[in-house]
């Protein structure tokens, strides 16, 4: 038996996947500003806000990209959650596979994102593309990354098509028996 969820409780896990949302999008802002700064060969050793002088442009966008990461499948999964938790559907998915769906979905936007951004340091500066892409570690260099985002989105977007694809649609009706009389919905 599936429990009553109060207005309450569902305006609380909306509210935090708002903010979770929220959180990932401005994350987001921050690390294409980061990029940005990199693409033009600006000062990514400086500081990214003059108020924490310690926190590097590049190292705010390494940390930016990593809360979105997190932010939004948080976001993304609560929100397939909630679409699918309607008036008790008869065979509502799993929360590993929704919980799935939803790390697909992000890896194929923020894996998109990664493509782009590698691939406008290549056109404006190529001789980036053998060095390592952060000095917060030892490597791997840009060109691997960007290999590595491809493959990431490939996975991410088949991952995201097959899932929805197979996901039970709440709008389609039953499903009648062949011996029911569609009429009467009685079993000949």
């Amino acid at each position: 038996m599936r429990s009553v969820r109060t207005k309450s409780q569902a305006n609380g896990k909306l509210g935090i996947e708002s903010v979770a949302f929220g959180a990932g999008y401005t994350a987001m802002l921050i690390w294409v500003g980061s990029a940005l700064v990199a693409s033009f060969g600006g000062g990514l050793a400086n500081p990214y806000w003059p108020v924490i002088p310690f926190l590097r442009t590049d190292t705010a966008g390494d940390l930016a990209f990593a809360v979105a990461i997190v932010s939004l499948v948080v976001s993304r999964y609560l929100q397939l959650r909630r679409r699918g938790a309607a008036p008790a559907p008869p065979a509502a998915r799993p929360a590993g596979l929704v919980m799935v769906q939803a790390m697909a979905e992000t890896a194929a936007v923020l894996g998109t994102a990664v493509v782009i951004y590698l691939s406008f340091n290549a056109v404006t500066h190529p001789e980036t593309l053998a060095l390592q892409l952060t000095h917060l570690l030892p490597g791997p260099s840009e060109g691997t990354v960007r290999v590595i985002a491809l493959g990431i989105c490939l996975v991410a977007v088949a991952t995201s098509r097959y899932l929805r694809a197979t996901a039970p649609r709440q709008s389609q009706p039953a499903r009648v028996p062949e011996n029911t009389d569609a009429k009467t919905g009685v079993t000949a």
